[in-house]
């Protein structure tokens, strides 16, 4: 039997870089906000304590890829005998501040923490998930947060009902390098979670972005037209937020033919929520 979950994106609301630890890691302060656009995981139990991915993603091996990797880690506390097959159907674009690769994993570990009988709180989970990358842990958390230190502090706060248009240019960027950019500010005030507000801050990675890469520009560009336009993580993706289905859709419907993009609704809980305890 294969049971089949969503695999939701994320949108950076704004995106602060307050520091960096004597490690080399930055110190962020963020809103992710849940949209519902999503990858698909179908996952396949098995009992002989195999844990394997059934088809090939172009440009990441299988031990490389999150989802494995969050299937083996879970299973190192799972019942004897537990394994998987795993099959991904990709939506969410490589490279493009969507969490798309963090989400597929948070989904695994979340679905597989229910199936197996691990049965992990939200918090043990969390833990677990941060093994796999600073944006996992978020997905397991599962609701609109702020979020600081390497974006595993996480605190929940309501984000108004919105829409979002997010266009998708057609370039893949590398977190790390442009975390690396020696043109990065890193001394961002830190703001009280108290004022917070859906539309206050900004990215600070997005004018590194838009040096580099002249499609993100020309996306951002656009799409301000129509409203505050901003990019998602470390790019590519660029949105903007309306108030109605109709609203976003009509900006989406005058995109010219050398854009893509799509309408989501912001989510208020991760599908798969109710899937570890409190």
């Amino acid at each position: 039997m294969t049971h089949t979950f969503s695999a939701p994106a994320k949108l950076n609301l704004f995106l602060h870089v307050v520091g960096r630890r004597a490690d080399g890691y930055h110190l962020l302060q963020s809103v992710f906000r849940l949209i519902d656009y999503a990858d698909t995981v179908h996952l396949e139990l098995r009992s002989d304590g195999v844990v394997a991915r059934v088809a090939d993603i172009p440009g990441v091996p299988e031990a490389h890829d999150l989802t494995v990797r969050a299937a083996r880690l879970l299973q190192s506390i799972a019942p004897a005998g537990a394994g998987v097959n795993i099959l991904l159907d990709k939506r969410l674009p490589m490279g493009g501040g969507l969490g798309g690769g963090s989400s597929d994993a948070a989904t695994v570990l979340l679905a597989l923490n229910r199936l197996w009988n691990v049965n992990l709180g939200r918090a043990e989970l969390q833990q677990l998930a941060l093994q796999l990358g600073a944006d996992v842990p978020v997905f397991v958390f599962g609701q609109t947060a702020f979020a600081e230190g390497v974006g595993e502090i996480l605190r929940p706060v309501e984000a108004p009902p919105a829409w979002y248009v997010v266009l998708t240019p057609p370039v893949q960027v590398p977190t790390a390098a442009i975390f690396a950019a020696p043109e990065l500010t890193r001394d961002t005030p830190p703001i009280k979670i108290a004022p917070f507000s859906a539309g206050m801050g900004r990215n600070d990675l997005e004018p590194v972005v838009v040096k580099r890469y002249p499609d993100v520009a020309r996306h951002l560009e656009w799409l301000a037209r129509f409203g505050e336009a901003r990019m998602t993580g470390s790019g590519a993706c660029v949105f903007a937020s309306f108030e109605t289905e109709g609203a976003a859709r009509e900006v989406l419907r005058r995109l010219p033919e050398t854009m893509q993009g799509f309408v989501a609704r912001g989510l208020d809980r991760h599908p798969l929520y109710d899937f570890c305890a409190g």
